[in-house]
């Protein structure tokens, strides 16, 4: 493969990389509690870390938020783990490193709104060594209950503007894989409103690698302008239990795929990381309800047409 290969003294540089993003954008998202809290008049709410070790190799941090003002649950997890042989879930998908030792590190982070009109996020950076092949992959999501196209055409923008600086990911072919990716067959629809996914990112040439871990590193940047102004356009919009019931319901639906289909799931989970950092992803409350179906005509019905593939970016 071209490019230059970074030597496992890097790995540091790119781990310090992801715990430099939680930092960032933890702060971040304290900001916005904090506002949130000072409006509603409830007492702020921090992120409280806890740290594990694998068994087998590395560990990580998890930071969370729980009850807060804005965020219901807020995640933010860093990891950077190692073995002797690529799990299952990795070599089937890149064939050539079955059998290799691996390194692999990342950030991801999920939020779980209080307001059922903010909608619920996700983002992750990541990073894998694999014998002598490393790439990058990450992917930005928003997954709201109810849906304004305001919103998410101002997030489609900022995720392309992002893309489109640094040159290395295709808008499109990021978002369209987004789409495939975040996809329920069983209930033939989309997750949420789909973001950008991309991954084997490993770019050619001497500075390769420096421009990926750029792209990567302004992570933190591109949610403060693509998803923050969305929760400030609406957390404190009055809601009543009609909206927190069907956003319950809808959170459904995020826990089908991150139990079912998600990658980082299974990854974590056939590493032997630490359940509760990997399953920090799912909401706090949720329901399910037996062939149920939103009143035609009203908003909880309009979602559906914000759950099929379309050009919001324009």
């Amino acid at each position: 493969m071209e490019g230059t290969k970074p030597m496992t003294d890097t790995r540091e540089q790119v781990h310090g990389a992801m715990r430099q993003i939680q930092d960032d954008i933890i702060a971040a998202f304290e900001a916005v509690e904090r506002e949130g809290a000072e409006a509603s008049g409830l007492p702020p709410r921090s992120f409280v870390a806890s740290s594990w070790q694998r068994p087998g190799g590395g560990g990580g941090t998890a930071r969370v938020l729980t009850e807060g003002a804005v965020f219901e649950r807020a995640g933010v997890n860093v990891s950077a783990v190692y073995g002797a042989e690529v799990p299952p879930s990795l070599w089937k998908e890149r064939p050539g490193t079955r059998g290799h030792p691996y390194f692999a590190t990342g950030v991801s982070m999920v939020l779980h709104s209080r307001n059922p009109y903010v909608p619920a996020f996700h983002a992750n950076m990541r990073y894998f060594e694999a014998g002598d092949d490393w790439w990058f992959g990450g992917s930005l999501d928003m997954t709201p209950s109810y849906g304004f196209d305001e919103d998410i055409r101002h997030f489609h923008t900022a995720l392309k503007g992002y893309c489109e600086r640094h040159d290395l990911v295709v808008y499109r072919a990021a978002k369209e894989w987004c789409d495939r990716y975040f996809y329920l067959p069983h209930r033939k629809e989309m997750r949420g409103i789909g973001g950008i996914f991309f991954d084997n990112l490993h770019p050619e040439g001497a500075d390769g690698y420096t421009r990926a871990l750029a792209f990567v590193g302004e992570l933190t940047a591109v949610i403060q302008a693509a998803y923050l102004p969305v929760v400030r356009r609406h957390m404190a919009e009055p809601y009543g239990d009609r909206e927190r019931q069907w956003q319950l319901y809808r959170r459904g639906r995020y826990v089908e795929f991150n139990l079912i289909y998600d990658r980082g799931t299974i990854f974590g989970l056939q590493t032997d990381g630490n359940i509760e950092a990997i399953l920090m992803s799912l909401p706090p409350l949720v329901r399910w309800e037996f062939q149920y179906a939103p009143e035609p005509g009203g908003p909880e019905d309009d979602l559906a047409r914000f759950l099929i593939p379309q050009d919001w970016a324009g």
